[in-house]
């Protein structure tokens, strides 16, 4: 299940809408024979890629899926037909299929006379590639992961405006990364005015990578149309609203479930007074500035009483700065 958690995350990004599933096929004797992972769309999904691999080798073994397969015909035939079809004796997944066409894989597996065990690294495939599809099917509209960087002291520029770099290699190289597998990338006219940023995933070396995220500026302010978040090196969208419900209609309308928020104060706290932030992921620089533009803006709180409550699901190091990640506390978020 490593291995298939693995194969999950290395498509991120790359499947939407549907799920990035990994799959690994084992030979009667427990050798592996076959990976795969979902496929963009309206390619193959990861059971299929990893039985082709696999071929006859896969007859009396075991598949190890991070997603329960499906059961009805979508884009592409049902996954347990497939392992029906080739002969598989036991199954193995993390992550039961919620979505209530798709649901029901394991029954038929088990009617049909193969092992079925759901569970092994479910927490983990839950937290890891399959967050955001799973909050997707739960609630109906995209997962938004706000990202910042910010001093000790909770600033997110000096007194200047300048911010560049508040964070250190290592992280800025993690955050191309986690923007590589979102599927967009959301910002405001006041970021856009104020920094001009390209908002695209680039290598080690400064080349755009070759899959880029949607670019999505919102707010009512205009944008000069010399602006680089306006150039051809990936799509992008202006809309003309503050409003996260109706941002996020926009884009689930377009497909996109994974959604990574890099607005300023402002933008994000009418995301966190609307309770449509899902993830916090901070980068916490070792430096104290004592003065300019603090991380979040006005957020609908007054009292401490009313203060947004988060826990924890990690803290770790990135270089010399530290890595939160955290989840609204029940009630919280939108969920």
């Amino acid at each position: 299940m490593e291995d298939a958690l693995a194969l999950s995350d290395a498509v991120r990004g790359t499947t939407s809408p549907n799920p990035p599933v990994g799959a690994v096929i084992l030979d009667a004797d427990g050798h592996r024979v076959g990976a795969g992972a979902t496929q963009p769309p309206p390619g193959p999904h990861a059971e299929v890629v990893a039985l082709r691999e696999a071929g006859r080798r896969a007859r009396g073994g075991t598949a190890v899926v991070t997603l329960e397969p499906c059961a009805h015909h979508g884009r592409t035939p049902p996954c347990t037909r497939a392992l029906l079809d080739a002969g598989v004796a036991a199954v193995r997944f993390a992550v039961p299929d919620p979505h209530p066409a798709a649901s029901g894989g394991g029954e038929v597996l088990r009617a049909a006379g193969v092992d079925v065990e759901a569970g092994p690294l479910a927490d983990e495939v839950a937290a890891g590639p399959l967050r955001a599809w799973l909050h997707r099917e739960r609630t109906g509209r995209p997962h938004v992961t706000w990202k910042y960087a910010a001093t000790l002291d909770g600033r997110v520029a000096a007194a200047d405006g300048s911010s560049r770099w508040i964070s250190g290699p290592v992280s800025r190289a993690e955050v191309h990364a986690i923007r590589a597998a979102a599927d967009a990338v959301v910002v405001g006219t006041g970021t856009v005015l104020a920094d001009d940023p390209w908002l695209t995933v680039r290598g080690d070396d400064g080349a755009l990578a070759a899959r880029q995220p949607l670019r999505v500026v919102v707010g009512t302010r205009g944008i000069p149309g010399g602006a680089r978040v306006l150039d051809s090196a990936a799509e992008t969208i202006v809309l003309d609203s503050h409003d996260p419900d109706e941002v996020l209609a926009v884009l689930g309308d377009r497909g996109v479930v994974d959604v990574l928020l890099e607005g300023g104060p402002t933008l994000a706290g009418a995301f966190v007074a609307g309770r449509r932030v899902d993830r916090l992921l901070a980068y916490v620089a070792p430096a104290l500035l004592g003065a300019g533009a603090v991380a979040l803006g006005p957020a609908g709180v007054s009292t401490v009483t009313e203060a947004h409550r988060w826990r924890v699901e990690t803290a770790t190091m990135s270089g010399e700065d530290v890595r939160i990640s955290a989840v609204p506390v029940t009630g919280e978020g939108g969920d």
